[in-house]
């Protein structure tokens, strides 16, 4: 599966989302700004809370942002759909090398993958590399029907903010 998704900056910013075997997922997208200024926006709660929620989904909003983006360290991220329930994702970060890479995995089921995001330079701008790889080909056929459905926009999402913020 590969999907083309055009981004505001046309073809340069497409994100690429791609199936890679039974258990990968491996999502692309070029970014017009450095790479420490999109880490920046990965690690940063209050940078991340602004374009990780896509907006297409109505009445979900990130109530809840803990992230200590170190190795070793603990993430929890608290979702309300509107009503008094929420559902929280969390889990620890295993590899967190600055402006190159944050690698954590997802706890709050026995199905969680492990996420690798990779920030490559590109003379002023960042190829961002999102990987992420399932326990089970069933897990990935979940992902691919649920939570991966948004990322492209959730990138064209950080991408706006990337160029709101004038980074």
């Amino acid at each position: 599966m590969t999907e083309q998704v055009d981004g505001a900056g046309g073809a340069q910013n497409r994100t690429s989302v791609e199936r890679r075997g039974d258990r990968e997922l491996v999502v692309t997208r070029t970014f017009a700004a450095p790479a420490s200024t999109v880490y920046r926006a990965w690690s940063q709660p209050e940078l991340f809370q602004r374009w990780w929620v896509p907006k297409s989904v109505p009445g979900i909003s990130l109530v809840s942002c803990d992230m200590d983006v170190r190795t070793g360290g603990k993430y929890r991220l608290e979702f309300s759909a509107g009503g008094s329930d929420t559902m929280a994702f969390y889990g620890r970060y295993l590899e967190v090398v600055p402006n190159e890479r944050i690698i954590w995995t997802n706890d709050e089921g026995e199905e969680g993958a492990v996420t690798t995001v990779t920030f490559e330079d590109q003379g002023g701008r960042t190829l961002l590399t999102f990987h992420e790889v399932y326990p089970s080909k069933e897990a990935l056929e979940e992902a691919l029907q649920g939570s991966a459905v948004a990322l492209p926009e959730q990138l064209e999402q950080l991408d706006e903010l990337l160029s709101s913020t004038g980074e």
